[in-house]
């Protein structure tokens, strides 16, 4: 994991530099052609033409069905687009705009980090919908929603909230129905943007009324580099695929995690006993179920999206937040985000639902801490629960943590699950930040 970090700053320094043009002198998003973060879910409504008031999306959601003629009958029927065509530029001006610091500050003087997902996650519907973008039509027939957070890696522990943050992202890679987009953030240090954040999305196109599966644009690679990329994301299909298919609710884990089970349960076994039922915990260690936290969330229309569900940035600020706290209780001490990775968007979740959030430390190694947060939503008529998302997320702690051990045969399954998670972490690809700019003399940090 560590390693998996220092490759990614080593990327960010040697491949990410943004063009000077866009770090010197006041940000002036307008003029440069940059987004502001608040123009973001503004455009995305615009595109959608959804309403900003929760008692007219009734009607917002009938006149997309109207849309329904602009559908593509079969991806051929798409021209095919650059990965340039859908590259964006926002620019979060914590430092330029003071005023919008106190959203985004913590009680540390950081940013959170659950706000950035929140950014991502509307950032990543928007360049999707720039690549398959049709200029005959105000408003998209497509409706566009995050299907999986592939990973998210972070190369700095924390963020200064008084430097301007930009992020930028584009279409990495297209299948039929699906997008993968690839975004990176940036922190003002001087007059120079350096790298903090790389994240792939896998974003899937549904039809106007996001009932069934919608074609979109395909994607052509224009050079060595970007062919490098798309090959990534048959390498990323591929590897979801493989993960999937050895996931432990399908197959038994391998001789090897057998046999980490096995002696992580002789190791609590009583020696003053001889019984498989008399069990002791090693020293600086600590039971798996006495490493949970628990929320309950009413998801109420302020957070809903463009689609009138809730903004999957909400679902994961909150999830986050609660891996967090997990992780501070546990560790004892303020942890860091490092990495978040495969939060599979399984179900949508309606306003109104009762939102239950469950958080556990499911594998822990030296300073790092693997949380697992789970989520389902009950109706406010029904009494049956539903689950829709499970998150996974690493943290690395200030000191070292304790040994967390399973003692059920399912808790063996989420450590074993965890371990999975930790160990699979890799450094990403990624283009030059200045690859979709105006050729400028550039420069790293």
């Amino acid at each position: 994991m560590r390693r998996a970090a220092l490759r990614l700053c080593a990327l960010g320094k040697g491949q990410l530099t943004p063009g000077r043009g866009l770090t010197q002198g006041p940000q002036n998003p307008k003029k440069q052609g940059i987004f502001h973060i608040h123009e973001v879910r503004d455009k995305l409504r615009e595109i959608v033409g959804a309403s900003t008031n929760w008692r007219d999306h009734v009607k917002a959601m009938e006149e997309r069905k109207l849309l329904h003629s602009f559908l593509a009958k079969s991806q051929d029927a798409l021209p095919p687009r650059r990965m340039k065509d859908s590259y964006i530029e926002v620019l979060l001006p914590l430092g330029s705009e003071p005023e919008l610091r106190e959203k985004y500050l913590t009680v540390q003087n950081t940013v959170r980090f659950g706000r950035i997902l929140e950014d991502l996650d509307s950032l990543g519907v928007l360049i999707c919908y720039m690549h398959n973008k049709i200029h005959s039509a105000k408003m998209s027939p497509l409706s566009i929603v995050t299907a999986l957070v592939d990973k998210i890696d972070m190369c700095k522990k924390s963020l200064s909230p008084e430097q301007d943050i930009k992020f930028s992202g584009h279409v990495s890679w297209v299948g039929k129905t699906s997008m993968e987009a690839k975004m990176q953030m940036f922190q003002l240090h001087g007059d120079e943007f350096c790298p903090v954040l790389d994240a792939t999305f896998v974003m899937v196109a549904r039809d106007s009324e996001n009932k069934g599966p919608a074609f979109v644009n395909p994607l052509i690679p224009e050079s060595p580099e970007e062919e490098e990329l798309f090959r990534q994301g048959e390498l990323n299909k591929g590897r979801r695929i493989a993960f999937s298919s050895t996931s432990l609710l399908k197959m038994a884990p391998s001789a090897e995690e057998r046999t980490t089970i096995h002696e992580m349960f002789l190791s609590t076994l009583d020696p003053k006993t001889i019984s498989f039922r008399s069990r002791v915990l090693p020293p600086n260690a600590v039971w798996m179920e006495n490493s949970k936290l628990k929320s309950l969330e009413i998801c109420h229309p302020q957070e809903r999206n463009i689609f009138n569900r809730i903004f999957g940035g909400f679902l994961m600020r909150k999830a986050y937040e609660l891996a967090w706290a997990t992780a501070c209780s546990f560790g004892g001490s303020r942890p860091f985000v490092v990495a978040v990775d495969d939060i599979m968007f399984q179900k949508p979740v309606e306003v109104g639902s009762l939102l239950f959030l469950s958080s556990q430390v499911c594998f822990t190694q030296n300073n790092y801490i693997q949380v697992r947060v789970h989520s389902e939503v009950a109706s406010l008529q029904e009494k049956t629960h539903t689950t829709t998302n499970v998150f996974h997320f690493t943290f690395m702690s200030e000191k070292e943590v304790p040994l967390v051990f399973p003692k059920t045969y399912g808790e063996s399954m989420l450590y074993l699950d965890g371990q999975r998670h930790f160990s699979s972490m890799s450094g990403p690809a990624t283009l030059r930040k200045d690859y979709f700019l105006e050729p400028k003399e550039s420069h790293t940090c």
